[in-house]
């Protein structure tokens, strides 16, 4: 859907990066140290939600720089020791009209884009290509894509010690997975299995829970849904770039409530049709076959790279 505000997001978009130290490829999935702004948008929704925070932000700096100055000018010019004599003026149409009116056009330049990005927070620029529910337990998520090629599978973290109950252990998870590159991998946010889902579909997901409330957040997608035990919630992402994205639960669950991330692996539409029909069979194997394909893959890319430099 349509934001107007995206002209302007886009017009500050190069200034928000720079301030947030500029995140890396590899780094745009997941927060990094000292970001002080949102992540990088994986999705059009939080494109848009970004847009919207600009908006919000250049229209909030002014008003509150010129109240500020305001109130500075009230203090020096009305003071006890300057003006001994206080006025007795009670009423100044003028003022008054302004003071209405303005704050009545600032809140329409915020709220008519606000109602129209919570409006495509709830409608899909197309009908879902696929279904996935995602289920909350203490501390993990299960999840099952529902279709004709029905794959089901947990997703739990790995490489903490506070879960696998020792450091050898947490690292043998991630050595076992050949997961041991922390920047793709990083702590507290990297699990065994990824939800996979092909880039630029429509992806609709339902979201609820075993036990507790638990809340389904993917940040880069700007999605964050409840999870109530016996109820179905429902939200959607469009993923716009091939990747890793991290989540986590957004509701206090329970003691490891801090162990429960959320990953979601975006690739090509050829990589998802080969990885779906093996994960009817094997999930853990059809992972691994997934990661060894992005890795080859990205080796290529940067032998094109390196070859194309030589030729510079």
């Amino acid at each position: 859907m349509h934001n107007p505000t995206a002209k302007l997001g886009r017009l500050f978009g190069a200034t928000a990066l720079f301030s947030t130290f500029v995140a890396t490829a590899a780094q745009a999935a997941q927060p990094t140290d000292w970001q002080i702004w949102h992540q990088t948008p994986g999705s059009s929704g939080m494109e848009d939600i970004l847009s919207f925070s600009w908006l919000t932000l250049y229209v909030i700096v002014p008003i509150t720089l010129f109240v500020m100055g305001l109130l500075a000018y009230v203090v020096v010019k009305f003071s006890a020791k300057a003006n001994p004599t206080p006025s007795k003026v009670t009423h100044n149409t003028t003022i008054e009209v302004i003071w209405t009116v303005g704050p009545i056009l600032v809140l329409l330049i915020l709220a008519i884009p606000s109602f129209k990005l919570l409006e495509s927070q709830f409608n899909p620029p197309e009908e879902p290509s696929i279904t996935i529910k995602a289920t909350g337990y203490q501390w993990y998520w299960n999840y099952e894509y529902q279709g004709e090629q029905e794959v089901s599978f947990d997703s739990r973290p790995i490489g903490s010690e506070e879960i696998a109950g020792s450091k050898e252990a947490a690292l043998k998870e991630r050595t076992d997975l050949g997961k041991t590159d922390l920047k793709v991998y990083p702590n507290l946010l990297a699990v065994d299995n990824e939800v996979v889902v092909p880039v630029g579909k429509v992806v609709r997901v339902l979201v609820t829970a075993g036990d507790v409330i638990h809340n389904w957040a993917m940040p880069a997608f700007g999605k964050k849904m409840d999870g109530y035990p016996g109820r179905l919630n429902e939200t959607f992402f469009q993923p716009l770039r091939e990747g890793i994205y991290y989540g986590q639960c957004s509701e206090l669950c329970g003691k490891y409530h801090a162990f429960m991330p959320i990953g979601v692996r975006v690739v090509s539409q050829e990589q998802y049709d080969a990885w779906l029909a093996r994960a009817a069979e094997d999930v853990g194997a059809a992972n691994q076959e997934l990661k060894a394909s992005i890795e080859l893959q990205n080796d290529k890319i940067k032998v094109a790279d390196n070859k194309a430099q030589s030729n510079d």
